[in-house]
């Protein structure tokens, strides 16, 4: 009887993997299903990363990089002293402040009402996000015509039609005025997206709440900034968080409609300026140690805004 049961056990032993605990044989199983894309994570973005990291502390000979000279930090002492960085740094800062609330304004706007009991809800829903997979190529091109100081749209609205102005105003060439279409096409961007997340939070929010608040006698505001703005404020943090890490990567539109920077360079974010050094001047150290001063803004912004938002939302 007893050599029966000891080859029971043994037999179940090693069916179930030499005696290992179920919940281990489990997370074996887990890792193994995620060795793949730990693999190409590590090959495609971590040892990228760390490989422009190096690249950062050396004047990089392109062509023969064995030859390249260690410099330490002297392409982040340079990149942080040049004018042309900080006023990247600036417009970059600038756009963001000015695209992200408004973004997030009119996306609220917008998803209380598609909230609402309307006719043909999914039509507008489509309308309102098809900016938010159009190309960011071609929609740059477009607001690139409508603002042309020659034959753009908006010059002849304001000089034609409505007299505004006597002499079209130069959108495209001016480092100041060229951020009014950067940061338009932005909100337009960016709208659709941030709406289909807080139209998400706002069929979450418990329609009794709403209701016993309407029947103690609040109108739709105090609705609003008493009940469903509080109990959005999780998904709040999450699309400030997110677009603002999407603003100071701003790139495409700023490369189009300034042509690389110009006039002067005072046009750069700080991607485009990070591009120009690498690719047209080919001093891949300096871009490298630009895009992590990038990375370090980026990450110092992020943590700012979790901690503040996070305090506010465990009220």
């Amino acid at each position: 009887m007893g050599n029966t049961l000891q080859a029971h056990r043994k037999a179940r032993n090693s069916a179930t993997g030499g005696g290992l605990p179920p919940r281990l044989l489990q997370a074996g199983a887990a890792y193994l299903f995620l060795l793949p894309g730990f693999l190409l994570l590590t090959l495609f973005i971590l040892y990228p990363m760390l490989y422009s990291l190096r690249i950062s502390f050396f004047d990089w000979n392109v062509i023969k990089p064995e030859r390249s000279t260690f410099v330490w930090l002297r392409n982040y002492r340079e990149v942080l002293s040049d004018p042309i960085f900080r006023r990247a740094v600036l417009n970059t800062l600038v756009y963001t402040a000015v695209t992200i609330p408004t973004e997030l304004i009119l996306a609220l706007a917008v998803a209380l009402l598609l909230d609402q009991h309307i006719r043909f809800k999914p039509f507008f829903r489509v309308v309102y996000y098809l900016p938010v997979i159009t190309s960011w190529v071609i929609v740059t091109l477009i607001f690139e015509y409508l603002f042309n100081s020659q034959a753009g749209l908006i010059n002849y609205l304001l000089r034609d039609v409505l007299h505004l102005t006597a002499d079209p105003i130069r959108w495209l060439a001016d480092p100041i005025l060229v951020m009014v279409p950067i940061n338009l096409l932005g909100i337009w961007k960016g709208v659709g997206w941030s709406m289909i997340i807080m139209l998400a939070a706002l069929q979450e929010i418990p329609t009794d709440l709403l209701e016993v608040a309407a029947v103690d006698g609040a109108n739709p505001w105090q609705r609003l900034w008493k009940i469903t703005l509080p109990l959005m404020r999780p998904t709040l943090v999450f699309l400030l968080v997110v677009r603002v890490i999407g603003g100071l990567n701003v790139y495409i539109s700023v490369l189009l409609m300034t042509n690389g920077g110009q006039p002067l360079d005072l046009t750069h974010s700080i991607l485009t300026l990070m591009y120009k050094e690498t690719f047209d001047r080919l001093n891949f150290g300096k871009g490298a140690a630009i895009s992590y001063l990038l990375m370090l803004l980026v990450f110092v912004i992020s943590v700012i805004q979790i901690r503040l938002l996070r305090r506010r939302v465990e009220m």
